[in-house]
């Protein structure tokens, strides 16, 4: 595999510049012979890795959902702008690619190689149960960034070390050419089996802190995905990736629970509960998320708006104590809609209003905030955002079991309804689902992974993954958006299930070639 990161713009942002305690300074701090000399230092770092990843939680939103069809585009309800309009538009081009430089993911990779090959060489002073868990943490981590990127880009430049010695670098060692999507699938596979391996029989959870459960659901995700998706050279796998998909979860299934109260799951009294695997911690003095972008301004909504029935909201519904953000993201009525009145996870995950109100009192102009994110009143009477953001939990594992086994040419319906029984509750009888064909249990598991996720990070992925009754990805089907008039892309788009890559990525690096169709 290739050493050095290729981008040095990238590379001198990491020099120069100081911002966590894991940024290598000009002196190299971290690979020399001044750190990896004790426990505590390698206990420090790794906990870094997971904060720097905290860092950077917005990646699974931007990523992994906002292309979902599910948002509005341009401006909200509450008419203020609503950001990521190219990328939500489905209009990404090679001049206007909606993200660069990766997304920033390999200046995570750097640190993440960093703690590999320290660990490997340089940690003697470690037992060989606790060299391993570290490891399994690393690997994993990496497998992680990997999958973002490869679930994004296609095959991506493979940089498995570092050499940054005393902050002297030159541009030629930066050039690294993107590997096939089959070398970079293998790739994947092979971290996520170093993970698993290096942990071993250590099940040790700390929900905030990656573990051999979330390398077990990673490793899911990524066969599933080597399954299903076919792109450029590689060509899915079928039955053979899901069963070890399924293996995968098989070692998950039983080990966590669901909550009984869909709402407490992201309840910041409740973080860490029997269905987290693996989240983002944020807390009071530590660190904040951006909640608030997707609640409403206080001037423009209390007094302005109607309830639910029928009446001016007047108050601060929700606590927010003017702490809303510009109102940034909104979903849409379409979406709201598909959950029936009896569903929990409707008002557990927006607060639906209306602008207009007739004489007749019919209400119409809906909007919605969204919820999971809402935060917390702190000691000091402020409103705070310290919802954890969660990456893994027990509800996903089933679903992902429920796709395996309809793959599979398995019944997955009992599945589905573990998760339909807690949404409904006491109205749970009526709302079973009853297994249908593949392409009808495919399209139910989808609808029911919409209603469950919102926030988290899953939609676009999803929906790229899964399959009509032809074995065409649901980003081609009207079924798949919404509303369901028209498809997220038509057939002659196929190329943008990847992204392109920004010019001055391509600028820096001349081995760099343009995502195909772009």
């Amino acid at each position: 595999m290739k050493k050095i990161l290729y981008s040095l713009s990238m590379i001198v942002g990491l020099i120069f510049t100081s911002c966590d305690a894991l940024d290598l300074s000009p002196e190299d701090y971290y690979g020399s012979g001044n750190f990896w000399k004790n426990t505590s230092q390698v206990d420090g770092y790794m906990n870094g890795l997971n904060s720097y990843l905290r860092s950077n939680y917005s990646m699974f939103y931007v990523l992994g959902e906002l292309r979902g069809g599910n948002q509005r585009i341009g401006t909200s309800s509450l008419n203020t702008s609503l950001d990521y309009s190219v990328i939500r538009s489905q209009l990404l081009t090679k001049d206007n690619t909606g993200i660069s430089n990766w997304n920033g993911l390999y200046s995570s990779i750097m640190r993440i190689n960093l703690a590999i090959s320290e660990l490997e060489k340089e940690t003697n002073f470690l037992s060989e149960s606790e060299k391993n868990y570290y490891l399994g943490q690393a690997y994993g981590l990496r497998a992680l960034h990997y999958f973002m990127l490869y679930r994004t880009y296609g095959g991506v430049p493979i940089v498995t070390e570092v050499e940054i010695l005393n902050g002297k670098v030159t541009a030629e060692k930066f050039y690294v050419e993107r590997a096939t999507p089959q070398a970079t699938m293998s790739f994947l596979k092979e971290d996520i089996a170093k993970s698993e391996s290096y942990f071993g029989s250590n099940v040790t959870i700390n929900k905030n802190k990656w573990s051999k459960y979330a390398t077990l659901m990673l490793k899911a995700e990524i066969y599933m995905w080597a399954a299903k998706v076919s792109i450029t050279d590689y060509t899915a796998t079928g039955q053979a990736d899901l069963s070890i998909a399924k293996t995968a979860l098989n070692e998950i299934i039983g080990k966590f629970s669901l909550l009984s109260n869909f709402e407490s799951i992201f309840s910041t009294s409740n973080k860490e509960s029997s269905e987290v695997i693996f989240t983002l911690h944020f807390a009071d003095n530590e660190a904040t998320n951006w909640g608030g972008m997707f609640l409403y301004q206080d001037a423009v909504f209390i007094n302005q708006v109607y309830g639910r029935n029928g009446e001016k909201i007047t108050g601060d519904s929700l606590n927010l104590k003017g702490t809303g953000g510009v109102f940034r993201h909104e979903y849409v009525e379409d979406f709201w809609k598909t959950y029936d009145a009896e569903d929990t996870r409707r008002d557990a995950t927006f607060l639906e209003y209306y602008q207009s109100k007739s004489s007749s009192g019919e209400l119409s102009n809906f909007g919605c905030v969204m919820l999971k994110g809402v935060g917390s009143i702190n000691s000091n009477n402020n409103h705070i955002y310290d919802s954890d953001i969660i990456i893994y939990r027990y509800a996903d594992a089933l679903l992902m079991m429920a796709e395996c086994e309809n793959g599979l040419g398995n019944p997955c319906a009992s599945y589905i309804n573990q998760i339909r029984q807690r949404a409904y509750g006491s109205n749970y009888p009526g709302h079973e689902y009853t297994e249908g064909t593949y392409a009808e249990n495919e399209l139910a598991i989808l609808h029911e992974r919409d209603k469950e996720f919102v926030w988290e990070g899953k939609r676009w992925f999803d929906v790229v993954r899964m399959h009509d009754s032809n074995n065409k990805s649901l980003a081609f089907s009207n079924s798949g958006n919404y509303p369901s008039t028209s498809p997220l892309l038509n057939q002659d788009e196929a190329y943008k299930l990847l992204w392109p890559v920004d010019a001055s990525t391509l600028n820096v690096n001349p081995l760099l070639k343009q995502t195909p169709g772009y």
